[in-house]
Order: C-alpha cells, then sequence, then structure tokens
C-alpha cells in the first residue's frame, strides 16, 4: 500500500491527542444508541425510507431540523471562523439565520403542500421534466458529498482527542486523522444504509439533545472556570473585545466588506435551497406543522448561534495565554480553529470527561448532517433517477436497495476526498450553500411562486447555474479540481466572485436566464399552473395527497403524468 501524507498540518496544535478512557465511553455508548434506534426503526418501504411516513410532529420535526441544519460547520465551524476571521466569521451567523426566515414565509408551507418525496420530485413534477429532475438529484448529490466532506474532517479532528492516533493499525499508511475519520464515516454509513429517514429523525432528536446541550454547558463551564463570564456567556462576552486582538473585532479585518456580504449572500439563499433542509417539510403531516416546525427550528438553530461568538472569544483569548500567537505567521492553524471548542474546554481545565462530552456533542452535530445529506443524495440517485427514469416499474424492495447502495457510494466518495481536506470546515460547507443557492433555490422559489416559470427557463437555469458555480471552483482550484489545486488564478474573478460567496453574481443570473427564457417559449400547461395555485390554497391538504392529485381530481383526470 502506498504511504498516505502524514499530515503534520491536520494535527491541531494545544490539543492533547491520546486516548481518554471516559470520553470514549461516552462516544461509544452514543454511537451505539444511534445504531440501536437505526436498527429499531429500520425501513422496509420507500415512505418510511425518503419521507419517514410524514408522521413526525412539529417540535420533534423542529429538533430534527436543528441537528440536521446544526453541522460540524455550525458546531465547530463558526467558533473558528469567528476566532480567525473575526468579524467576517458573523456573515455565517447572520446568513443562516436569516435564511429560516426565508423558508418560514415563503417556501415551508408551499413545498409541503406541494407533497413530493424530495427536492428534484418537485422540480421534475413542477417542470414535467425528466431531464430537470435529473440535473436537480445531481446537484442535491453534489451538494451532499462537497457538504460531508465538512462533517468529515470535523469527526476526524475530535476523534483524535478522544481516541487518540490510532495509525499504527494501518501501519503508519493513514494519519491519526485520517484514521478516525474513516472510523467514524464508516459507522455513519452503516447506521443510515439500515435506518433511512425515519432512524434517522428519531436519532436527530436525540442528537439535537446531545450536541446543544453539550456546547452550551460547555460554554458556560469554560466561562465560568476562567473567569471570563459567568452564567451568561451569550451577553457578557462582549466585555472581553478590548483585551483581544484587533483581528477578532476590528471589522472586515478577516475579509473585505464586499466578501461578507457576498458569503451572506450566499448562505442566505443556500440554506433556502439546500435538498436535505426542504426534504424535513415533507416528513410532516400538513402545511401547518411544516411552518411550526420551521419555527421550532428556527428557536433550536438559534441557541447555538448565539453562544458560538462567544466560545470563539474564550477560545481566542485561552489559545493565545497558553499555546501562542493566534494571528500572525505562524498562528493558528485552521486544523486547530476547527477544533477551538474542545480545546477551550480543555485548556480551561475542565474535568477530562467533561471535555469528552463537549467533543461527543461536535460528533453528534457532524452525524445528525451527514445523515440528512446522506438520506437527500440517496433518495436523489434512487427515487428521482432509478425509478423515475431508468426503471419506472422498479418495486419499493429495488428502489431501497439502491437508495441504501447510493448511501454507501457517497459514503466512499467522501472518505476518499476527506483524507486531505485542503479547507476549513466552513469553507467546505459553504461551497455546497452557494451551489445550492445558485442552482436550486431560483427553481424552488419561481416554481412556487410564478406559475409561468416553465421547462425551458428552468433547465436553461439550472445549466447556466451548475457552469457559473464551477467558474470559481475551477479559478480557485477546489478539490484539486485544475493545476493540481493552484487553479486558474484570474484575479477579476477570486476578487468579485470567490467561490465561497458566488451566489451573489450567479443567483440574479441564474434568475434572469429562467424568466427571460420563460418569457420568449410558451407558457407551462394550464394543470402545472393549477398546482402552483394548490400550492398557496387556503384549503387544508390531506396528508397522502399531492397538489397534482387535487388538480387531477378536479379535473376528472388520472394524476398528471410526470
Amino acid at each position: 500500500m502506498v504511504a498516505m501524507p502524514l499530515q503534520s498540518d491536520m494535527l491541531p496544535q494545544g490539543l492533547d491527542i491520546s486516548f481518554k478512557a471516559l470520553p470514549a465511553l461516552i462516544v461509544v455508548g452514543m454511537m451505539l444508541t444511534f445504531m440501536v434506534a437505526g436498527f429499531m426503526y429500520k425501513v422496509a418501504d420507500t415512505d418510511n425510507m425518503w419521507v419517514a411516513g410524514r408522521s413526525i410532529g412539529n417540535i420533534e420535526n423542529g429538533m430534527a431540523i436543528g441537528a440536521n441544519w446544526m453541522s460540524a460547520a455550525t458546531y465547530l465551524g463558526v467558533a473558528a471562523t469567528v476566532a480567525l476571521s473575526g468579524v467576517y466569521g458573523l456573515a455565517y451567523v447572520v446568513g443562516w439565520t436569516t435564511g429560516y426566515f426565508i423558508l418560514l414565509i415563503f417556501m415551508a408551507a408551499q413545498m409541503r403542500r406541494f407533497g413530493k418525496y424530495t427536492a428534484p420530485d418537485f422540480v421534475g413534477d413542477r417542470f414535467n421534466s425528466d431531464t430537470a429532475r435529473a440535473l436537480a438529484a445531481i446537484t442535491t448529490f453534489l451538494i451532499g458529498f462537497v457538504y460531508t466532506l465538512g462533517q468529515a474532517r470535523g469527526m476526524g479532528l475530535v476523534g483524535m482527542y478522544i481516541l487518540g492516533d490510532w495509525s499504527a493499525i494501518t501501519g503508519g499508511a493513514l494519519s491519526a486523522y485520517q484514521t478516525m475519520m474513516i472510523i467514524f464515516m464508516v459507522i455513519t454509513i452503516g447506521y443510515l444504509s439500515l435506518s433511512g429517514m425515519l432512524g434517522a429523525t428519531k436519532n436527530m432528536v436525540l442528537q439535537y439533545i446531545i450536541l446543544i446541550v453539550a456546547f452550551l454547558l460547555g460554554l458556560v463551564a469554560t466561562g465560568w472556570t476562567t473567569g471570563y463570564t459567568t452564567v451568561l456567556p451569550q451577553l457578557e462576552y462582549g466585555m472581553m473585545i478590548d483585551s483581544l486582538s484587533s483581528e477578532f473585532s476590528d471589522p472586515f479585518v478577516g475579509g473585505s466588506y464586499y466578501l461578507w456580504v457576498a458569503t451572506c449572500f450566499s448562505l442566505v439563499f443556500g440554506t433556502c435551497g439546500l435538498p436535505h433542509v426542504l426534504v424535513r417539510f415533507y416528513t410532516v403531516q400538513n402545511e401547518r406543522i411544516a411552518r411550526w416546525s420551521c419555527t421550532w427550528g428556527l428557536f433550536f438553530i438559534s441557541l447555538l448561534y448565539l453562544s458560538a461568538p462567544a466560545f470563539a472569544a474564550i477560545g481566542v483569548s485561552l489559545y493565545s495565554d497558553q499555546i501562542g500567537a493566534v494571528y500572525g505567521d505562524p498562528g493558528m492553524s485552521g486544523a486547530a480553529a476547527d477544533v477551538l471548542v474542545v480545546t477551550a474546554a480543555q485548556l480551561a481545565d475542565l474535568p477530562q470527561w467533561f471535555v469528552g462530552f463537549v467533543a461527543a456533542g461536535g460528533i453528534a452535530a457532524a452525524i445528525a448532517t451527514t445523515a440528512g445529506l446522506f438520506i437527500a443524495a440517496s433518495s436523489a440517485i434512487s427515487h428521482d433517477i432509478y425509478a423515475n427514469i431508468i426503471n419506472e416499474d422498479a418495486t419499493q424492495r429495488q428502489q431501497v436497495l439502491v437508495g441504501r447502495l447510493s448511501i454507501v457510494a457517497i459514503g466512499v466518495l467522501s472518505i476518499i476526498f476527506a483524507l486531505d481536506p485542503q479547507q476549513p470546515i466552513a469553507a467546505l460547507v459553504g461551497f455546497a450553500f452557494s451551489l445550492a443557492a445558485i442552482v436550486l433555490f431560483p427553481m424552488f422559489f419561481l416554481g412556487l411562486w410564478w406559475e409561468n416559470t416553465n421547462r425551458p427557463g428552468a433547465l436553461s437555469g439550472m445549466v447556466t447555474g451548475i457552469i457559473v458555480w464551477f467558474i470559481p471552483m475551477f479559478n480557485e482550484g477546489n478539490f484539486g479540481l485544475v493545476n493540481g489545486g493552484e487553479g486558474l488564478g484570474i484575479e477579476v474573478i477570486s476578487t468579485w466572485m470567490p467561490a465561497i460567496g458566488s451566489g451573489l453574481i450567479g443567483v440574479p443570473i441564474v434568475f434572469a436566464v429562467t424568466i427571460i427564457v420563460s418569457l420568449i417559449t410558451d407558457e407551462p400547461p394550464l394543470e402545472t399552473k393549477q398546482m402552483v395555485r394548490q400550492c398557496h390554497s387556503p384549503e387544508p391538504m390531506p396528508k397522502d395527497k399531492t397538489a397534482a392529485d387535487v388538480v387531477a381530481e378536479r379535473n376528472g383526470n388520472a394524476p398528471a403524468d410526470d
């Protein structure tokens, strides 16, 4: 076997990388609980596999939304970005939170009323096109893949604190980070392949409780023990600002004003285009519960977002006092920043088991989001491509089998690329948000709110969006796509269309292309317009019916052919 790079840059400064018995027991117990839940709620039919039988209540779904949403990028990455980039990092807090208001007002209830299994299902049926369905499914798979890289990185980094360096079991072929990442990813793939959306949802509720309790208790205990804060660090950490470096508190030292706006824009509308978020609204009985799910989800999410900057401030102070300079050369590495939440608890001399609990919360966050991503990506392959395009006579058993194989496929692909992640957690996740904002959000929004959006317009917009998203990715060489990772290096693109904030340019372009093409081509069929109107009807929707079913019954016809 060819030895992989040792990756000394993936060994966070200051983190105690050693096996710790009590934290290991906490994490092993947590993982076994997830596996048991997956087994107890294992599925054999597509309804439970993809939408949990539409049986989830509003508070339960709100917690699942919170766990599904609060990934390693939230639990670890927000504090890391604020620590390294200061005010620029708040773009993640503002962008991700604002996106849920748009979801609540414009999309949650309407999506539920449309009543399908998946986001690509909506695109395919709304625009009467299997090609559009396939493009949406491929985009969903790509979003899941890119998003999962950040989760895998978080699992590997936090896993080293808990279980230590296990690279010896690979004969030195893999680094400590790589070994931990693979172990946790394999466990995640195993339980998801078994449980589907029903088991994943039940686990997400448990995962949310673990991650939010671990994060909030960790923050309060760290601030209290070190004397920085008392019982409300979210309000008190501002008193620390004067004692921290200017890179932390001065506006836009860590990123330009334009980059802040571009990043925030991409995150707001990327939130509204993420398939694994939108599918949560398909798991409830009706549109009222969908709205309340979004409201509860926003509340549960805000608990952590209001706390992450405080953890960043405390972590920066502890790191600079006990380890070394946070800014400058060499400064804190990206890997060290990504586990600053755990390192801060460790530097505060909290009990080892308690620090392990904080670390377990990070793993729970990564696994919960990975679950949602894998379900969304596998359903795109199994339901939208295999069952709707390749084999329209596929049985439920065949669809579930293809779905499970798809989970394994995206898991293996993610493991391979996460062996040498080139970006911090938040940046990796940001790429996925830009893709969702550019390609999918315009289709969802126009599809729900403008009945004249048609098939040529949607196809033109989606193809344009995919091309626009890849331009800055190629330019910056992300994932080693161009010139060995060096990229094209075109300065004007790097300045005005950074990959992490490409939605600011890309979203208006896709909206314009979609609208113009729709205006100069034939209007969609009347039945399609009626489906859009049904999404806004004040009449309650039956649990087991879609907008297409209702329209077909009113017209005295069978449901419209996809």
